[in-house]
C-alpha cells in the first residue's frame, strides 16, 4: 500500500500591488486539510476534486492531506504566511516516509523575500523526502517556471485552457504520472524559456496564437511524449523567469529537450501576435454604447482580482459616474468592508453618501464621490454554477449594492472576483435587464459569460496590473524582455 502525501498551495503574487497578502487572506478563502478538504472540494472541478476522486478509485493508496492554502491573487505573500504554509507541510513529511507526494501550485508565487517561492517549495520538499520519494505537481498556465523545477519533479502538467476550466483534467495528469513512477515509469522533464514577458489577452484557448501552439503540444504527445505543457507566464510577477515557457516530459530527456525548444519557439515565433492596445475608459464606455443590442460588458483588467488587482482603483467608476448613464448599469465590485458597514448601517433603502474607490491607495486615482440608497444588503456566499471551479464555495463575506440613478454599485467585504452567474442572482441582479455590465476582470469572464453578452470590451485603466508594462519598477525582470 503506497503511502501518499498531498498539499496545496495556490497564490498569484502582483509584485506591484501595494497591499501585501497576509496569512488571514488565505485562512479566509481556502486553509483546510485532511478530511475538511476532501469534503470541500468533493464533486468540484478543482485540483482537489480531482485527488479526491483519483484517491477513491485506488482503495490501496494511503493518503494523507497536508494543508491546502490558496488566496485570490495579490500583493507579495507575507513572509510569515509562506513559513506558516511551509512548515505545516515539511512537519508532517519529514515525520513520515511517504512513497510518493503530490503538490497543487500556482507557478508564480511571490513573497515579500522570495521571488521564486515555488521553486522554494519544490526545493525544500525535495531536501525533506530525499531523491527516492516520487514527487509530482500540477501548475496554474500563468506561472514564472525556472527551468530548474524539473530537475525537482519527477512529473508536472499545467492547465490547458484559458479561462481556466480544466484545473482538475490537470491534477489527474500529475496524478497518474506519480502512479506511474511509483509502478516504476522513469520521465525526463524539460523547461525552455525564451527572453521575453507577454501580455495574457490573446492567450484564450479556443482561439489565437496560443491556442495554435496548444495544438502543436496536443499533437506531440504520445510515444515517448507523457505531457506536453505550456506556461504562458504572468507579466506583473517580477519573477528571474517571468514570461511563457514550455515543459515537456518523455521516456528519453532528448525528446523533451527538443520538444520543448520547438514549443518556445513556436510562442517566440507568434509574439507580436500577443502585442494589445486598449481604449481609455471615456472610449470603451462610448464603444460598449453602441455595441449591438443586450448586455454589453465593460472590462477594467489593471485592477482585475484574478491578475492581482486590489478591487478599488476608481478610474472606470469615474467615468460611469460622470456619464450619468440613461441605461441600467451594474459594477462590480468594488472591495471596501468600510462602505458596506455603512450600507448595513443605512439599511435597506437607506440614504447612502460615501466616496467609493481609492480606500487602499490613491496611487491610482482619488475616490469617487457618491451619493445614492442602498437597495441589497447579502451575506455574500454562494457556490460556483459556471464552468471554472464549478461547485466550490465562494465567499465574499457581507456584501451591499447601491444604487445612484441607473447605476448600481456592488461592494464587498472580500477581494475575490466577479467571474461567475451566481454572484448576480446572489444580488437579485436580473442581467437580462442590464445594459452595460462593468466588472474588474479580464480573460476568466468569459468562460461563463461570453455567450451572455453582445459584446465585451476591455479599457486600459490605472491599476496594479496596468498594461504599460515598461513603467513598472522590476528588479529580477529584464528590461529587454518587457513587451507593452
Amino acid at each position: 500500500m503506497p503511502r501518499i502525501a498531498a498539499a496545496r498551495l495556490w497564490f498569484e503574487g502582483n509584485s506591484f500591488s501595494p497591499v501585501p497578502t497576509p496569512l488571514s487572506a488565505f485562512q479566509g478563502r481556502e486553509w483546510v486539510a485532511g478530511e475538511e478538504a476532501l469534503q470541500r472540494y468533493r464533486g468540484t472541478a478543482t485540483e482537489i476534486g480531482a485527488l479526491d476522486a483519483f484517491v477513491a478509485a485506488r482503495p490501496h493508496w494511503d493518503l494523507t492531506l497536508l494543508r491546502c492554502a490558496s488566496a485570490q491573487p495579490g500583493g507579495p505573500m507575507t513572509q510569515d504566511a509562506f513559513d506558516t504554509w511551509l512548515d505545516e507541510v515539511e512537519r508532517p513529511l519529514a515525520r513520515g516516509s511517504f512513497d510518493g507526494i503530490y503538490l497543487s501550485l500556482h507557478g508564480a508565487c511571490v513573497t515579500e523575500q522570495d521571488p521564486e517561492a515555488d521553486l522554494t517549495i519544490l526545493r525544500r520538499i525535495r531536501a525533506v523526502i530525499g531523491p527516492h520519494a516520487k514527487l509530482t505537481a500540477s501548475f496554474d498556465f500563468h506561472g514564472n517556471a525556472s527551468p530548474r523545477m524539473v530537475g525537482l519533479l519527477d512529473g508536472a502538467s499545467v492547465y490547458r485552457t484559458y479561462p481556466h476550466v480544466d484545473m482538475d483534467a490537470a491534477a489527474r495528469r500529475a496524478l497518474t504520472m506519480l502512479e506511474r513512477a511509483l509502478d516504476g515509469d522513469t520521465f525526463h522533464g524539460a523547461l525552455v524559456k525564451r527572453p521575453m514577458v507577454l501580455h495574457s489577452f490573446h492567450m484564450r484557448h479556443e482561439a489565437g496564437p496560443m491556442a495554435e501552439v496548444w495544438a502543436e503540444a496536443a499533437a506531440a504527445e504520445g510515444g515517448a511524449i507523457q505531457d506536453a505543457s505550456l506556461f504562458g507566464g504572468f507579466a506583473w510577477g517580477d519573477s528571474p523567469w517571468a514570461g511563457p515557457s514550455a515543459m515537456v516530459w518523455a521516456r528519453e530527456h532528448g525528446a523533451a529537450r527538443a520538444l520543448a525548444r520547438d514549443l518556445a519557439d513556436a510562442i517566440a515565433a507568434r509574439r507580436p501576435r500577443f502585442a494589445v492596445t486598449l481604449p481609455s475608459p471615456e472610449a470603451a464606455l462610448r464603444q460598449a454604447l453602441a455595441a449591438p443590442p443586450g448586455v454589453v460588458a465593460l472590462l477594467d483588467p489593471a485592477d482585475n482580482p484574478l491578475s492581482g488587482g486590489v478591487a478599488d482603483t476608481p478610474g472606470l467608476l469615474r467615468a460611469l459616474v460622470e456619464a450619468a448613464l440613461e441605461v441600467e448599469t451594474v459594477f462590480c465590485f468594488l472591495h471596501d468592508p468600510g462602505a458596506v458597514r455603512a450600507a448595513q448601517v443605512a439599511g435597506r433603502a437607506g440614504a447612502f453618501n460615501r466616496p467609493l474607490g481609492g480606500q487602499a491607495t490613491v496611487d491610482f486615482g482619488p475616490p469617487v464621490p457618491f451619493e445614492g440608497v442602498v437597495e441589497t444588503l447579502t451575506a455574500g456566499q454562494f457556490l460556483n454554477t459556471g464552468p471554472m471551479e464549478h461547485g466550490a464555495p465562494v465567499d465574499f463575506g457581507p456584501t451591499a449594492v447601491v444604487r445612484r440613478g441607473h447605476l448600481r454599485v456592488v461592494l464587498t467585504t472580500r477581494k475575490e472576483a466577479v467571474v461567475d452567474p451566481a454572484f448576480f442572482a446572489l444580488h437579485g441582479i436580473d442581467l437580462g435587464g442590464v445594459r452595460l455590465l462593468a466588472n474588474k476582470a479580464k480573460n476568466h469572464f468569459r468562460a461563463a459569460f461570453a455567450g451572455r453578452c453582445s459584446a465585451i470590451i476591455e479599457c486600459d485603466a490605472p491599476g496594479p496590473a496596468a498594461l504599460d508594462l515598461a513603467r513598472l519598477p522590476f528588479r529580477h525582470v529584464p528590461e529587454g524582455w518587457r513587451q507593452a
